[in-house]
C-alpha cells in the first residue's frame, strides 16, 4: 500500500464557547476541505450569537507550548493565526513560528468581536506590526482591522489601495482587504475584496449576500486559505477556494441563535458533492 500523507493544518486562535467562530470555526473549516487540524489555544471567550460575555486568557507560555508539542511531533505544512489577545502571546507565538521555519503562515488580526467586545489588547498593535506580520504569507483584515493597522481612514477603493501598500510593507507578501464592512449606502450588491502581492491589485468581487448571519466569517475565510496552502495550493488558489467556501458558508446560513448566527461550514463541500 503506498502511503498518503495527510496535509496538516494549525490554528492558533481563541475558543469560541458558541462554535461559530475561533478554533472551532477554524477547525470544522480544515476539515471539510480534507485537512487534518490541529490547534493552539491562546483564550477562552464566552460568546453566543448576542456577544461576548467573558474573555478569559491563557498564561502566554500556554501557547508557545501547545505550538511545540504540535510542531516537534505531528507537523505543521500550514498555520493561520486568529486571537491572540495581547502583545506577550504574539512574541512566543512568533518566536515558535520562526523556530520552526514555518513559512505558510495566514494572520488574521482579529480586534473586535461582532458585538463590538475588544479581542486584542491596544498595546499588542506593535508586536502584531513588527513581531507578527512579517513572518505572514498572507494577511487578511477587513476594513476597520486595515485602518487599525494602518491608521488610513478607508472610505474608497483607493483608500484601500494604500492600506494595503501600508501593510504590504510591514512584511506580508499578500495582503487581502476584506470588503465585508465597505459603504452600503448605494445598496450594492457586491462585496469587492482586495489583493495586494506587493506590486499588483486585483479586485475579487462576489455576491453580497444580506443577511446577520455572518458570525466568524473572517476566521472561516482564513482558514480556508490555511488548509488550501496546506494542501499545496498556490496562494492565488488558495485566496480563489477561500472566497467560494465562505460565500457558500454566508448563502446557506443555519438560522441558529437571536443574534448575528454562525455560517454553515458544510454548504461548501455539500455543494461540491451535487456537482459529482
Amino acid at each position: 500500500m503506498t502511503d498518503v500523507r495527510v496535509a496538516r493544518a494549525l490554528t492558533i486562535a481563541g475558543s469560541d464557547s458558541g462554535g461559530g467562530a475561533g478554533i472551532q470555526a477554524d477547525l470544522k473549516t480544515f476539515q471539510e476541505l480534507g485537512v487534518y487540524g490541529m490547534s493552539a489555544i491562546t483564550a477562552v471567550t464566552v460568546q453566543n450569537t448576542l456577544g461576548v460575555h467573558g474573555v478569559y486568557p491563557l498564561p502566554q507560555e500556554a501557547a508557545a507550548e501547545q505550538i511545540e508539542a504540535v510542531g516537534s511531533d505531528l507537523g505543521v505544512d500550514a498555520l493561520k493565526t486568529g486571537m491572540l489577545f495581547d502583545a506577550g502571546i504574539i512574541r512566543l507565538v512568533s518566536e515558535q513560528i520562526r523556530r520552526f521555519g514555518w513559512e505558510k503562515v495566514v494572520v488574521d488580526p482579529v480586534m473586535i468581536a461582532k458585538g463590538g467586545a475588544a479581542l486584542l489588547q491596544p498595546e499588542a498593535m506593535q508586536a502584531l506590526q513588527e513581531d507578527l506580520l512579517p513572518l505572514a504569507l498572507v494577511v487578511t483584515p477587513n476594513i476597520p482591522e486595515a485602518e487599525a493597522l494602518t491608521g488610513i481612514s478607508i472610505r474608497t477603493m483607493e483608500d484601500r489601495r494604500e492600506a494595503a501598500r501600508h501593510i504590504s510593507n510591514m512584511g506580508p507578501k499578500f495582503v487581502v482587504i476584506k470588503g465585508g464592512h465597505a459603504d452600503e449606502s448605494e445598496n450594492s450588491r457586491q462585496i469587492v475584496d482586495l489583493l495586494f502581492d506587493g506590486t499588483a491589485f486585483t479586485e475579487l468581487g462576489g455576491k453580497r449576500v444580506r443577511t446577520v448571519h455572518t458570525h466568524g466569517t473572517g476566521c472561516t475565510f482564513s482558514a480556508a486559505i490555511t488548509a488550501e496552502l496546506a494542501k499545496g495550493r498556490s496562494v492565488s488558489e488558495a485566496i480563489s477556494s477561500g472566497k467560494a467556501f465562505i460565500q457558500a458558508a454566508i448563502e446557506e446560513p443555519l438560522q441558529l441563535g437571536q443574534g448575528h448566527g454562525p455560517t454553515n461550514h458544510w454548504a461548501f463541500r455539500r455543494r461540491q458533492e451535487m456537482l459529482l
